[in-house]
């Protein structure tokens, strides 16, 4: 119990900390704000050891795509891996709930780096451009998109089918799909205290390459990732 005390304890801390010593960066380029972000990944992963004695490990570094255009697709179980993700890739564009660009200084943070938002609740003339507005962005940046076909945060051994858009996206963007699996929830759960002691493992799926239609590509995406939890669980 006091474990999982200090560690929300300073890691939040943290994470208010970078948070407002980058608000100037709110006037300067956008990759001042992007690198506040990798710290923040940084020190999830120093919280986790030093609190959690929880060890990291990146498996499938090889399989990282370069020098081409690509999509993440990687499983969710916590808030471990939209920290950490960051630091692996080169700072990936997030979708998120339009809920979350409403958070003070947060939500800014968002819009700076340039977060594609959606409202899931509700038929918009915006939600019916989405996936026109993610083409455009992708088309004219470096940095990959990523996705969770979950679309929220999941038990360790659940396993959701995943959502149809993920097809859809992969089908728009007609580029290579980045799979990533985590068994992040071991350690860091939806809900719960967190467990120490244990190993985070971030697995790094060989791509996919564009060309297939949008149902073959789920259902290859979801095999690949739920395969690998499945081994490294």
């Amino acid at each position: 119990m006091l474990r999982n005390y200090l560690f929300s304890l300073f890691f939040f801390l943290g994470i208010i900390f970078i948070s407002l010593i980058f608000i100037p960066a709110f006037f300067l380029p956008q990759k001042v704000v992007l690198f506040g972000g990798k710290l923040m990944g940084y020190w999830s992963v120093f919280c986790l050891k030093i609190f959690l004695s929880t060890k990291v490990v990146v498996k499938g570094k090889e399989n990282i795509v370069t020098n081409k255009k690509f999509f993440i697709a990687s499983s969710h179980q916590s808030m471990f891996e939209t920290f950490f993700l960051q630091t692996i890739f080169n700072s990936p564009i997030f979708i998120l709930k339009k809920e979350l660009l409403l958070i003070p200084i947060f939500g800014w943070y968002l819009r700076k780096i340039g977060s594609i938002s959606i409202n899931r609740n509700k038929v918009s003339k915006e939600n019916l451009g989405f996936f026109d507005n993610i083409s455009k962005m992708i088309n004219n940046t470096n940095r990959p998109l990523i996705i969770f076909p979950q679309a929220t945060r999941v038990l360790p051994a659940e396993r959701p089918p995943f959502k149809k858009g993920v097809g859809r996206i992969y089908e728009e963007l007609n580029i290579l799909c980045q799979p990533v699996a985590i068994n992040s929830g071991y350690v860091w759960p939806k809900k719960g205290n967190k467990i120490s002691n244990k190993v985070i493992v971030v697995s790094i799926i060989e791509p996919i390459n564009p060309g297939l239609n949008k149902e073959d590509f789920i259902q290859l995406v979801e095999k690949k990732i739920y395969s690998e939890l499945d081994l490294i669980n």
